[in-house]
């Protein structure tokens, strides 16, 4: 490969790793309160319910 492909493919890996290492360095965690954690187990256990009711109807 000539030195142009090499510096292409240098190009592209550190663009990739850029991308990676920026994308990990900018997430942060969402902290879920209690109240809403609360409503989250909720609506599980509602859907949970719902599904078990359709699968005997059936």
């Amino acid at each position: 490969m000539s030195l142009t492909g090499w510096i292409f493919v240098l190009i592209i890996l550190a663009t990739v790793i850029g991308g990676l290492y920026m994308l990990r360095k900018t997430a942060n965690r969402m902290p879920i309160g209690k109240e809403q954690m609360k409503r989250i187990k909720a609506r599980q256990a509602e859907l949970e319910a719902q599904e078990r009711r359709e699968k005997q109807r059936e």
